[in-house]
């Protein structure tokens, strides 16, 4: 689970006006955020199963708003990747 003050530094980031906590570019970031979280904890404990289920859904979905984004507005998702990767979120 994201702390609260993550999830805003997030939404802050990655918001196209304010308050916006639905768009596609803040829920990849969010997503990115968890799925780091997973990993680390499945680094420790290798035989959790059921995280690593979750992990992969988490990844399925992010992949699903990418594929959306890039359908829908190429410079916003290539900004979003660059973003993401200077972060080191990706």
């Amino acid at each position: 689970m994201l702390k609260k003050q993550t999830k805003d530094k997030i939404v802050s980031q990655f918001a196209r006006f304010q308050g916006d906590t639905g768009s596609s570019e803040v829920q990849v970031a969010i997503l990115s955020q968890r799925i780091r979280e997973v990993a680390e904890h499945l680094k420790q404990f290798p035989k959790d199963f059921h995280s690593r289920q979750g992990l992969l859904k988490l990844v399925s979905d992010r992949r699903s708003f990418l594929n959306y984004l890039k359908k829908t507005n190429i410079p916003v998702h290539d900004k979003l990747l660059t973003s993401l990767k200077s972060e080191g979120l990706m």
